[in-house]
């Protein structure tokens, strides 16, 4: 009986099953090396016909899906991976004196750049979807001295490339007494602790993504740094040699000085070294509005990106914020802003600054890293890119 019931099983139908579980070395699956002696089984439901076979499917067709390709091999070992992410960034700030605080997600003002925000309407009033979190983590350092933020962020980008979300996590430090090399310091500790952590608890995970994880190992502190000056003069160097971006047929394309890295840039720096890579002072005119600039070269700002090898570019973004409130006026109304939406953030100079920094680690990024996978909607569950909403 219980073996005509087995019989009338689909894919993706549900049962329950008693017996004997015995070990053995040439049993299938993640981790293998067990089999169940069925003593009875009990049909719980018989599944319509699955949508997605053990066939090539397209893109798309998955991602209209997603609900159902979750349970794929490759999806399951992606999401538990980011699942040990997260609990590693997490235990690693609470361990090292961290306060974890909710920072609000509708705003009243841009943070990172009035161009990509999602303005909805707060009861006849402009708001936004919040960019990042960081600008209330400032606050909460004079109370807490380190703190984080941790939840979704929204980014109205018109990009369609493989690096980019609409919604997508970060976890966002913020640390009261920190300058620039300190924040480096405290970045490539907790990177190479996450890194670390997944390498030990999801090693049957990386192995169904087929992850060769030879880089990953070497993920350990310190990382290697480098001003931007010397990032444009190796990349320059390079495109006039007509060398290749890495892992692509196309040739390094030069970059003119005050601009930004862009992905073919970001790859060409990052294959120059081992492990990840810190590249400082960048071009103030290219970072946000909040960001120290160097006293002495005041072009450029107190400012670091950490770019991930293998082609995954920037998966942290951070800075010293300024201190002295004249200044971030003066960098307010620069930059065209309402100063008015900003009193309470200069508050935060009027009433006891100090030096402090922070930064940003986007998860999807890093998760993608870690993975070795190509795009960052198979990063997160149910992904929001420019072209997609549902499911």
């Amino acid at each position: 009986e219980d073996f005509a019931a087995a019989k009338t099983l689909t894919q993706e139908s549900s049962f329950q099953v008693t017996g004997t579980v015995r070990q053995d070395e040439r049993a299938p699956g993640v981790p293998g090396g067990y089999e169940l002696d069925v003593n009875s089984l009990q049909v719980i439901q018989i599944a319509e016909p699955y949508p997605i076979q053990p066939k090539e499917h397209g893109v798309e067709f998955l991602m209209q899906h997603r609900h159902l390709w979750l349970r794929s091999p490759r999806q399951w070992a992606i999401q538990r991976v980011r699942a040990t992410v997260i609990r590693a960034l997490r235990g690693w700030l609470d361990d090292h004196g961290f306060l974890n605080v909710d920072t609000p997600i509708i705003t009243p003002a841009a943070a990172e750049g009035t161009t990509t925000l999602f303005e909805i309407d707060y009861h006849g009033e402009p708001a936004y979807l919040a960019q990042t979190g960081q600008l209330y983590n400032e606050a909460n350092i004079f109370a807490f001295g380190k703190v984080y933020c941790f939840g979704p962020t929204f980014r109205a980008e018109k990009s369609k490339t493989r690096r980019h979300l609409q919604e997508f996590w970060m976890i966002e430090p913020e640390i009261a007494f920190c300058d620039l090399e300190q924040l480096m310091e405290i970045e490539e500790e907790l990177v190479s602790y996450v890194v670390q952590r997944c390498l030990e608890e999801n090693a049957d995970e990386l192995k169904v993504l087929e992850r060769d994880v030879t880089r990953l190992r070497q993920v350990t502190p310190p990382f290697p740094r480098i001003h931007y000056d010397e990032a444009v003069a190796m990349v320059n160097k390079a495109a006039a040699a007509g060398e290749l971006v890495p892992g692509y047929e196309d040739p390094v394309p030069p970059i003119e000085w005050g601009d930004d890295f862009g992905s073919p840039h970001e790859t060409y720096i990052a294959a120059q070294f081992e492990k990840p890579v810190f590249v400082h002072h960048y071009p103030t005119q290219v970072k946000a509005f909040y960001m120290e600039p160097e006293p002495d070269r005041p072009e450029v700002c107190r400012s670091v990106d950490l770019l991930a090898p293998e082609g995954y570019g920037e998966i942290t973004g951070g800075s010293e914020r300024m201190s002295d409130p004249e200044k971030l006026i003066a960098a307010i109304q620069a930059h065209n802003l309402p100063q008015e939406v900003y009193d309470w953030y200069l508050d935060l100079r009027r009433y006891g600054s100090v030096v402090h920094s922070g930064f940003g680690l986007g998860l999807e990024r890093t998760v993608a890293w870690i993975c070795g996978i190509h795009h960052l909607r198979e990063a997160i569950a149910f992904p929001r890119t420019l072209q997609q909403m549902r499911p």
